[in-house]
């Protein structure tokens, strides 16, 4: 939306504006907001400034015509100013404090997110040669995953930073071994199922290891015989597991029948529903989903919000609706990874779910007032905004996909709040 530049004198309540400092620089909650009374006009004056920016679009009303000044104030009430303004600042610290423990929060997961990467190509690398001590490794890193999961009553779902492009492997089988730990968890299961859940989601689909590679990446449509030839891959999984006398009996199901659909059209042996395994059924969503926003053909990628809303409004009947409910708490109605408009016009990519209220997630604003890595993160729930829209990535300026850098692969991991 356009903007005005304005006097600072001309301001006046209802008028919707941008302050022109960086968001660190001042006491109020954000950058843009409407003008409420006249203490936020005496604060904004305080700031030393001259001018800020209006967008009449979103303002209730006009600004004060050029002649028109508020009046002198007293002492007292100048006294009540500033004790406003002490207030605002320390609620501001306060805010910039969690933002900083959010930050660090991030990056631990981060890292946490990397050595769970570089594990499972480790695992992967050995699965043909050293089956025995692959199953052992993975064993380990599952056991480390869990209880990490189990430890805390509130554990927060992050977005990461993608993997490298030949990593898509990788990055599916613990993107979908992280959200089916979760969704498992949310609907109650032991500490020992769980981890044959995780267990079979990071094996799911090694059995494509043995697929040639030009099938795996090819773009454009397979031909019957490739689609013949990658439909195999359940199947290669098992065969796979099958080196190792270790790997949990309880766990294969979850290799050979995660394409399996409750309607009997998935494969390979078109089972229904209660043919499949349950945690086949869980690991089956979780599978769907993170293909949807990562199939082969890149141009046919559907954004998180979409992905989501897809498989909700066109594939119920294929997918257990328990788990695929589960699914969307989890995610949140705008899962991490969205691209978002505020209503205050701010734009913003969705970081994290607020898992009590699913449609205020946490929210990195684009600010080019503050350096992207100094980017405000905000609850939605706090800040009394509200989200209006989703964006395609695809869409969005230069200037603004370069600062929010959406990811091209939308992975995931989880930390224990503190």
């Amino acid at each position: 939306m356009a903007s005005i530049k304005l006097s600072v004198e001309r301001l006046t309540e209802g008028l919707y504006i941008k302050l022109p400092v960086q968001w660190t620089d001042h006491p109020f909650l954000l950058n843009h907001f409407k003008i409420k009374d006249s203490q936020q006009i005496r604060l904004i004056k305080n700031l030393g400034i001259k001018h800020v920016f209006v967008i009449p679009e979103k303002s209730d009303t006009q600004p004060l015509d050029p002649d028109n000044t508020l009046e002198a104030i007293s002492e007292h009430e100048s006294r009540f100013l500033d004790q406003q303004a002490e207030k605002l600042w320390q609620e501001k610290q306060g805010r910039i404090e969690k933002l900083k423990n959010y930050k660090r929060k991030l990056q631990r997961c981060e890292k946490n997110f990397s050595r769970s990467m570089a594990q499972l190509r480790s695992i992967v690398g050995k699965i043909k040669s050293r089956p025995v001590t692959a199953v052992k490794e993975a064993e380990l890193l599952v056991e480390e995953m869990v209880d990490a999961l189990l430890e805390s009553d509130n554990v927060a779902l992050h977005l990461m930073n993608e993997g490298s492009d030949n990593e898509d492997i990788y990055s599916h089988s613990l993107n979908v071994a992280i959200m089916a730990m979760m969704l498992a968890r949310s609907s109650g299961m032991a500490g020992q199922d769980i981890k044959t859940i995780a267990i079979g989601a990071l094996f799911h689909d090694m059995g494509k290891i043995k697929v040639p590679t030009a099938i795996i990446r090819k773009t454009t449509p397979l031909t019957e015989p490739e689609e013949n030839y990658l439909k195999l891959h359940p199947k290669y999984s098992v065969d796979l597991a099958d080196l190792s006398d270790s790997f949990p009996k309880q766990a294969k199901p979850i290799l050979s029948q995660h394409h399996e659909l409750l309607d009997g059209s998935g494969y390979p042996k078109q089972l229904k529903a209660e043919q499949i395994d349950p945690k086949a059924q869980l690991v089956s969503v979780v599978n769907a989903y993170d293909n949807l926003c990562h199939p082969q053909d890149p141009a046919k990628a559907r954004i998180p919000y979409s992905a989501l809303s897809y498989l909700f409004k066109h594939k119920k009947e294929q997918y257990n609706k328990d788990y695929l409910a589960l699914l969307i708490r989890l995610l949140g109605v705008y899962p991490p990874g969205s691209v978002v408009q505020l209503s205050n016009q701010q734009l913003g990519l969705v970081i994290s779910v607020n898992s009590e209220s699913l449609l205020t997630p946490n929210i990195l604003l684009y600010d080019p007032t503050v350096p992207s890595n100094e980017a405000p993160i905000i609850d939605l729930e706090e800040s009394h905004l509200r989200i209006e829209q989703v964006i395609h990535p695809s869409k969005l300026p230069d200037k603004v996909h370069a600062y929010l850098n959406p990811r091209s692969r939308i992975s995931f991991y989880f930390d224990p709040d503190d």
